[in-house]
């Protein structure tokens, strides 16, 4: 059973492509609040951002120091993504992105990346390959700015975990609430360590 913590409402969503990540859009395009029950949209606000070509998990709460934990740089919050990119990058150009790179004048934080065992066959005979990039910051497009920076475009991007919140097995569109035990592991992401 999921629960509803206190007062507040913690909203886990599989956004799917095509959909922007704001409250309401001036262009007149899909929000993801439309992919929400329409009594879950009330107050709610999408904490940090995926651009409308991403895919994945996003979190949306009317818990605003929640909302800073997860997004402000001094917690580090890690955010974990899929990564499909044209062709193969050499390990230096891979250990130059880990190290932080130039994007807009301002070096990136150091960052996880890792090939994925298992690359889909289809993949690879397409050429591409998949990693798995570990942030602990979220400048807008990042993560595409990275990749295009070595010579790598992406072509899928989906967010697979927020902090200590994952959950493969929630459809794409699909939603549900947070239970206590995951508002609670996030809250913790801004304690001392």
């Amino acid at each position: 059973m999921q629960l509803e913590t206190g007062a507040r409402t913690y909203i886990l969503l599989n956004k799917p492509k095509g959909f922007v990540t704001t409250v309401s859009d001036p262009e007149g395009r899909d929000t993801v609040l439309h992919l929400l029950p329409g009594k879950l949209r009330r107050g709610v606000k999408p904490v940090g951002r995926l651009d409308v070509q991403t895919e994945g998990l996003l979190l949306l709460t009317d818990d605003g120091e929640l909302a800073r934990l997860i997004t402000h740089p001094s917690t580090g919050c890690p955010k974990e993504y899929m990564v499909k990119v044209s062709g193969e990058p050499a390990p230096s150009r891979l250990e130059k992105l880990r190290r932080g790179v130039l994007l807009d004048g301002k070096r990136t934080r150091p960052c996880e990346i890792e090939r994925v065992s298992g690359t889909p066959r289809k993949a690879e005979q397409e050429g591409n390959t998949w990693l798995r990039v570990t942030l602990r910051e979220g400048r807008t497009r990042q993560i595409r700015m990275m990749f295009a920076s070595i010579g790598h475009p992406v072509s899928k991007l989906k967010r697979v975990a927020i902090g200590p919140v994952r959950d493969p097995d929630l459809p794409s569109g699909a939603c549900r609430r947070l239970s206590k035990q995951e508002v609670e592991a996030l809250k913790r992401l801004g304690k001392p360590r």
